[in-house]
């Protein structure tokens, strides 16, 4: 999964794509570098970001959105609103990707039941400005899961199929680098077998990669600066099991999930390392 962000204000790469033009461009190249999903999203989730508006969101990324689509491209749109996730799936979006696992719109569930879009499902607990003060575990790994459960099962019990739904752990949102929130749940991504989805790894770029690259004087990495810890986290997410990985840097990770896959199947399936969408009208 390759990501376009519309936003002047994204972590990594705020303003890049801010426009539309640009968006499009960008969301080409990635699939030519081997996205097999392309994410449009219209609002920055980073740490201590504000929300937009409905109507700025949907200026942002409707066009983005229908073009990409209307040139054969399997697009995601990340958002927390059920009417920007409607005007985005009416525009060819196959995908739904929403940061807070339907609990920023109770209208998200009934979107979902209707279209039977796919729909990534993550950890969340709260919004930007408020998820870091909640990022206190005494077992992250099994509190994580456990929420994850929960809300899938509040979904499906709203009518959406369990057959849409792909789980996101969260990395970055409400865990801490510092507490090595995210490093647990990599660690320990079997954890979520038994909840029997796919899951969605989207570490690119993100702090707790930078902070391990930090210099000998403590400083971080800045974020580009990540991409190759990105590519090595990809190669073992995939190794791991992971239905899809989300990058900003599409070619070198697409051939790190190839990779894995050929070193999976011992070199007698060379042919994997391409997914496929699921839920009702993504197969």
């Amino acid at each position: 999964m390759g990501v376009v962000n519309v936003t002047p204000d994204s972590f990594s790469d705020g303003g890049a794509w801010f426009d539309t033009a640009k968006a499009i461009e960008h969301g080409v190249r990635l699939a030519e570098e081997g996205a097999d999903i392309v994410d449009v999203g219209g609002e920055s989730t980073r740490p201590g970001a504000q929300r937009v508006s409905r109507e700025e969101e949907l200026r942002r990324v409707g066009p983005v959105v229908r073009e990409l689509s209307r040139q054969g491209i399997a697009v995601s749109v990340d958002t927390m609103r059920a009417e920007v996730a409607a005007h985005a799936v009416e525009a060819g979006a196959r995908l739904v990707n929403d940061v807070s696992g339907g609990l920023a719109d109770p209208a998200m569930a009934r979107l979902l039941a209707k279209t039977g879009v796919a729909y990534v499902l993550m950890h969340w607990r709260g919004h930007s400005h408020l998820m870091q003060d909640r990022a206190r575990y005494a077992d992250v790994v099994g509190e994580v899961h456990d929420e994850l459960r929960d809300r899938m099962a509040a979904m499906v019990d709203e009518g959406v199929d369990p057959g849409q739904i792909v789980l996101d752990p969260g990395l970055g949102f409400s865990k801490l680098p510092e507490r090595a929130h995210n490093w647990a749940l990599l660690a320990h991504l079997d954890r979520f077998n038994d909840l029997g989805r796919p899951l969605l790894i989207a570490g690119s770029r993100k702090r707790f990669l930078g902070r391990l690259l930090s210099d000998a004087d403590g400083n971080p990495r800045d974020f580009t600066g990540c991409d190759d810890a990105t590519v090595a986290l990809t190669t073992l997410s995939a190794a791991n099991g992971a239905w899809c990985v989300r990058v900003h840097d599409v070619r070198p990770n697409a051939d790190a999930v190839r990779v894995a896959a050929a070193w999976l199947s011992g070199g007698s399936r060379l042919d994997e390392g391409r997914g496929e969408l699921i839920g009702r009208s993504g197969v």
